[in-house]
């Protein structure tokens, strides 16, 4: 099962109605992917459009994107991952300072950065 799949699957039952049939392959890879994968679709979810999730309104894209950075953020504190939680914590704030600057193409720098630093530890 791919990253994407697992994360899919591990949502809350309150978002699976809203989970695609068919999945894109996984954008990374990995012990750290699902986490990647679960941030990097709340980020989709805040500011683009999910690989995994469709027919959401605007609020529930918002609290399902929170939901899947918790969740991604979850899985490596439970693990004592503190680095790959701070990287994350950060790259989430970053991207979102972009945005709101109208620099998106800063986050998508900031997403393959940030993705190279986790793999590479």
């Amino acid at each position: 099962m791919s990253a994407l799949a697992e994360v899919a699957a591990a949502v809350e039952p309150s978002l699976r109605p809203y989970a695609v049939a068919d999945l894109p392959q996984a954008r990374f890879e990995g012990p750290r992917a699902f986490s990647l994968e679960a941030v990097y679709e709340g980020f989709l979810l805040h500011y683009g459009e999910s690989r995994a999730f469709d027919g959401m309104d605007a609020d529930m894209r918002l609290l399902a994107g929170d939901t899947l950075y918790a969740l991604g953020l979850d899985r490596l504190a439970r693990a004592g991952d503190v680095e790959a939680v701070a990287v994350l914590g950060d790259l989430i704030s970053d991207c979102a300072q972009a945005q709101a600057e109208g620099r998106p193409e800063r986050a998508e720098q900031l997403w393959k950065e940030s993705a190279q630093r986790l793999h590479s530890a």
